[in-house]
């Protein structure tokens, strides 16, 4: 956030507390903290400290772990029912192996992390005839036409 503050305009050039505040859709507040904290400390003061809060329990060595397991399939971790990774399967295989609990929430940061995307399964009819449908498309559909000037 704070380096927004300086491509939104520096105190040096003039660039007042509110219009920074306006250009970048913060609190008048925060414009004038970064502003007393640069005229108090210059402008290494308002470099990123990186991300707040508490580290993630996953740890950086367990992700290659996790991508090998998940490539694996769920049949692997004993899900033979269907082969779809689920957030709660991925979590139950991290708790199973590090004694780790993970929301869904989590489990799907760490995914997406990782690099994972959502995947929906296409769904076809069992009994879907791929020949019938080819010849359909083939034939009938340039007949039905696709809108007015059909």
């Amino acid at each position: 956030m704070r380096a927004r503050a300086l491509s939104a305009g520096h105190p040096a050039q003039g660039v007042k507390p509110p219009q920074v505040a306006w250009r970048l859709r913060v609190s008048r507040k925060s414009a004038y903290a970064w502003h007393a904290r640069w005229r108090d400390c210059g402008i290494e003061a308002l470099r990123s400290k990186g991300p707040s809060g508490r580290p993630s329990r996953m740890k950086p060595e367990w992700r290659a772990w996790l991508a090998a397991e998940l490539d694996k399939g769920p049949v692997a971790h004993g899900w033979t029912e269907d082969q779809r990774w689920t957030l709660a399967r991925v979590a139950t295989v991290i708790a199973r192996r590090f004694h780790v609990r993970f929301s869904q929430a989590q489990t799907w940061r760490i995914l997406r992390e990782m690099g994972w995307t959502v995947q929906v399964p296409v769904r076809r009819a069992a009994e879907r005839d791929e020949e019938a449908v080819a010849t359909w498309i083939k034939e009938t559909w340039p007949r039905v036409g696709t809108g007015p000037g059909h």
